[in-house]
């Protein structure tokens, strides 16, 4: 069994999908392993690395995927690049299946089978493959650092001869994994912290961080099955922009990090909002490859609208690349694990497993996930 670890093609990415430690781990199991040149040097991994755990470092992107019985990258390989897969190679990465739906469907075609990291379920068993869960917290704890950057005060109160500087006051919007590493790192810093969920269950985790948990009423929310907040309906989101736009006007910071599975980022934070805001205030909107949560966003950019700074940089985790690297890299070898035929150096992927089952995308020439272009499912 040969494992591939390509180097990643998507612009500004310095992830990589396996760190040395890792992939030593694996050729112990007896799998071979081959790491494109220069693959982790955007995340402190040399080549020499991964050479000396037994590795195979080459530049021959095109053979070394031709002879992948499974390729393992952060996002999903390019065309290009899956039209030199054989038949049966297991891809395994971020794919954005629902965006990605070409991509998913040459996949099928060529008879490749995908597991996209997104699908991961949210279950005890799969605690340790979560790789959403894992680069989310980097995520939201990166967001706050960069607000922190650009607002004009400090967070932390601090008293001086010439008298007390207050602390500085962060809202966040969204308290799914990023949302609460946010809070975290904010309270850390010496905030004072406000943080909003449409799920009333979280208000408990939110006040254990040192937060106030901000409450609306919007009638009936909840959450998915996998754990993620269920989209509003417009009049909901009428009540919530009004009543966020009422706490954003006192926020020195706002961080919204709320998105919804399969679909666009809602929209939280209108231009009515940021209007009332002081000029001088951050605004750092984690969905912004999604939509955006607020308007305005742009993806890559800071923008400032009446002396509101905006930023909107994609990415989050790929700016601390060896951290996110090295949880990620741990994500996949639990379930590479997984995919072992009783820990046996070849593959075997059980349709009825409770971890593969629900993220396999593409297998043997079928797209199997609910709601990816069901049409091109022959």
């Amino acid at each position: 069994m040969k494992i591939v670890v390509p180097r990643e093609c998507h612009q500004g990415e310095r992830r990589v999908a396996l760190i040395p430690d890792d992939v030593e781990r694996l050729v112990r199991k007896g799998i071979e392993v081959a790491v494109e040149a220069s693959a982790g040097s955007g995340a402190g991994c040399p080549d020499e690395a991964y050479r000396s755990v037994g590795a195979e470092v080459s530049t021959r992107r095109e053979h070394m995927l031709a002879a992948a019985d499974l390729v393992v990258g952060v996002r999903s390989l390019p065309a290009e690049d899956l039209a030199r897969l054989r038949d049966g190679c297991l891809s395994i990465g971020f794919l954005d299946p629902f965006q990605a739906s070409g991509l998913i469907e040459q996949m099928r075609s060529r008879g490749i089978s995908a597991i996209s990291m997104e699908l991961i379920p949210r279950s005890t068993r799969a605690q340790k493959m979560d790789a959403l869960s894992s680069q989310a917290s980097l995520a939201g704890y990166v967001a706050v650092i960069l607000a922190a950057e650009a607002l004009d005060k400090i967070f932390p109160m601090m008293t001086t001869p010439a008298g007390t500087i207050f602390p500085a006051r962060v809202f966040v919007l969204g308290a799914g994994v990023a949302g609460l590493q946010a809070i975290a790192t904010a309270k850390r810093l010496g905030a004072r912290v406000e943080a909003y969920d449409t799920r009333p269950a979280v208000e408990e985790q939110v006040k254990s961080l040192g937060a106030r948990f901000v409450k609306i009423d919007l009638g009936d929310t909840g959450e998915t099955r996998q754990g993620y907040a269920r989209a509003l309906s417009g009049d909901q989101l009428d009540r919530q922009q009004e009543a966020l736009a009422t706490v954003c006007a006192q926020a020195d910071v706002v961080i919204t990090t709320a998105q919804v599975f399969g679909r666009q980022a809602p929209r939280l934070i209108t231009a009515q909002s940021l209007n009332r805001m002081r000029p001088g205030s951050v605004v750092v909107d984690l969905a912004v490859e999604r939509g955006g949560n607020v308007e305005g966003s742009e993806t890559d950019r800071i923008v400032e609208t009446g002396g509101v700074r905006i930023i909107g940089l994609a990415n989050l985790p790929g700016r601390v690349a060896a951290h996110a690297s090295q949880v990620y890299s741990s994500n996949l070898f639990h379930l590479i694990g997984e995919c072992l035929d009783e820990g046996k150096p070849r593959l075997r992927l059980d349709l009825n497993h409770e971890v593969l089952g629900p993220c396999l995308v593409t297998h043997q020439g079928r797209i199997l996930y609910e709601g990816i272009n069901p049409s091109a499912n022959r």
